[in-house]
């Protein structure tokens, strides 16, 4: 099956800077920079797989391929994954950072996938460990459990896979991918939940963050992050993150600052606080000095 369509802004279109947050490392499976400058992701929708390539055909508009069952399903919600609904009413940042970092990028958008498993399982993977340790994983595992890519998209792609691939995978598989127990549990819990956990999208964002903190292993951080793609809530912040108060502090103060302290410096910000760390990041005005990687787990292969 094959779909096609395009979305068209009232402003600059930046499909780059919307999908980033999707992106888990250079070599996802999932999603994929072309140096053509074409963004092509893969998804399991409620109507199937699809692959999809999406272009910046003008300044104002977006448009999209996409094959496979879930083909007309992704091209329906398009404009929800591009953020082309993203509400930024009362958005009106007066720390000055913050507001030249707005002043930079205006049409930064924030999108939802609508995906709430596919966004979890990373979630849950980078929980407590380098970012290279669980971008491994996630390639392991879903090129081991994924299913091949529909329509012409590029080798290495694979579509994530299904909540009971997740529910199979066997304890010495996720040892394999040096995943501990813990985060593994998490994992199979969650995909168990899974027709539970895509219904959360009909909840408002603070109630399926609420929604998703009550499942084992699953805290305010890593809700947080599965709100800002799943839900495009733009008032999730990652706290507890390793580096994120770090980087804010640095930013906004030119000092660390811990999580309670940057809870406190963003409140006047709510609810678009993850908006405003977005814009720092995107803006070039993020400053992060990196004392520390965060805590890896031992290579649990070699044990």
């Amino acid at each position: 099956m094959h779909s096609a369509a395009s979305v068209v802004f009232a402003g600059p279109a930046s499909p780059g800077l919307t999908l980033a947050p999707l992106r888990r490392g250079r070599a996802d499976p999932c999603h994929h920079d072309a140096p053509d400058g074409a963004i092509w992701r893969t998804s399991l929708l409620a109507s199937g797989p699809v692959t999809a390539r999406l272009t910046r055909d003008a300044v104002d508009t977006v448009s999209c391929e996409a094959w496979g069952p879930g083909a007309a399903e992704f091209t329906d919600t398009l404009p929800a994954l591009l953020g082309a609904d993203d509400d930024t009413a009362g958005f009106d940042p007066q720390e000055p950072t913050i507001a030249r970092a707005h002043q930079r990028v205006p049409h930064l958008r924030l999108g939802r996938t609508g995906r709430v498993l596919e966004a979890l399982v990373p979630a849950v993977l980078e929980q407590r460990v380098y970012g290279k340790d669980a971008r491994r994983a996630w390639r392991r595992l879903v090129g081991k459990y994924g299913a091949p890519a529909p329509g012409p998209a590029p080798a290495h792609m694979r579509v994530p896979p299904t909540a009971e691939a997740w529910r199979r995978v066997p304890s010495w598989e996720f040892h394999l991918a040096n995943v501990d127990p813990g985060r593994a549990r998490t994992i199979v819990g969650c995909a168990q939940r899974a027709d539970a956990l895509e219904r959360l999208v009909r909840r408002s964002p603070e109630a399926a963050r609420a929604a998703l903190m009550t499942l084992p292993g699953v805290g305010v951080w890593t809700a947080a992050e599965v709100a800002q793609r799943a839900f495009g809530d733009a008032d999730a912040l990652s706290v507890g993150d390793y580096h994120l108060s770090t980087m804010v502090g640095w930013s906004l103060l030119g000092h660390p600052i811990d999580d309670d302290e940057m809870v406190a410096l963003l409140a006047p910000l709510a609810p678009h606080r993850h908006r405003a760390v977005r814009l720092l990041e995107a803006s070039g005005l993020a400053v992060n000095p990196r004392f520390g990687p965060r805590a890896a787990i031992p290579n649990l292969a070699e044990m």
